[in-house]
């Protein structure tokens, strides 16, 4: 049994990828490799034996750079993305109603019940309990707030998390009194 190297790993990632591009018809990527015809007949031959073979060398035959033009965009968006997840199981974490996260996530009922899966069953469903008056006129007077400064009734996973900070109303409330709200002002 042969042991794996860094390199050869490495160089072994780079081939499969060769050969996929070449089962794919992806001769521009392969061209972009600097891998030409010769190159494309020996990955022909290749069997998966030899990328084991590959894999305990200690040698790469690969010039590698980063181009950083793709690099930081490709980060901010993996930073975009996993805030988005966590905003997504904070609002799940919070019993967040399948509406809410149909709307904002396109979430589909197989999906929102795979979600709540994992947490506690004594979560509640259904109509959520609505705040006495008073919490509900801060809850109003927030929302206004929010809905005014930005001249628009659409708010994402943050806003309602603001408003179920601000205020305390359980996130199904907020939703449940948010939509009716816009519903009413967008007449």
């Amino acid at each position: 049994m042969s042991t794996h190297t860094k390199e050869g790993s490495l160089v072994s990632a780079v081939l499969m990828y060769a050969m996929r591009c070449l089962t794919d018809g992806d001769l521009r990527s392969l061209q972009h490799m600097q891998i030409g015809e010769k190159e494309v007949e020996a990955l022909r031959e290749l069997k998966m034996r030899d990328f084991s073979r590959i894999e305990a060398m200690k040698v790469h035959c690969l010039s590698i750079s980063l181009n950083r033009q793709v690099f930081w965009p490709m980060i901010d968006l993996l930073k975009r993305e996993r805030k988005n997840e966590e905003l997504l199981n904070e609002l799940i974490e919070k019993n967040a109603p399948f509406d809410m996260l149909h709307e904002l996530y396109g979430f589909s009922t197989r999906e929102y019940a795979a979600r709540r899966r994992h947490l506690p069953s004594n979560l509640g469903q259904g109509r959520p309990q609505l705040p006495e008056r008073k919490v509900e006129d801060e809850l109003y007077a927030a929302w206004r707030k929010m809905v005014d400064s930005r001249d628009t009734y659409e708010l994402n996973a943050i806003d309602y998390l603001d408003l179920h900070a601000q205020t305390g109303v359980s996130i199904r409330a907020v939703w449940s009194l948010v939509s009716k709200w816009t519903r009413e002002e967008s007449r």
